[in-house]
């Protein structure tokens, strides 16, 4: 069976060599037939704690590391944007 792949945001890199990835889906409602957004965090694993928070990352599905982290990090595929001071020189 084949490993799932997600793409998603880095909301969180407190622990060590674990991040949470936040993952938005558009989803059409069923009554009213609106597009809507669902999200969804997972734990993954990232073995050199280099992604930081607001990086977008792809995740793969892997074999249990612990109790939640199910999920390990393959690449990153954007950053954070650089916020830049137009009065600084």
């Amino acid at each position: 069976m084949p490993k799932r792949v997600l793409t998603g945001t880095v909301v969180s890199d407190k622990t060590d060599k674990t991040v949470v990835v936040k993952v938005e889906r558009k989803v059409k409602h069923p009554l009213y037939g609106k597009i809507i957004r669902r999200s969804k965090k997972y734990h993954a694993h990232d073995e050199g704690n280099v992604f930081k928070a607001g990086e977008v990352v792809r995740i793969e599905e892997c074999a249990p590391i612990s109790k939640l982290k199910t999920w390990k990090v393959i690449e990153k595929i954007g950053g954070a944007a650089a916020i830049v001071d137009p009065m600084e020189g």
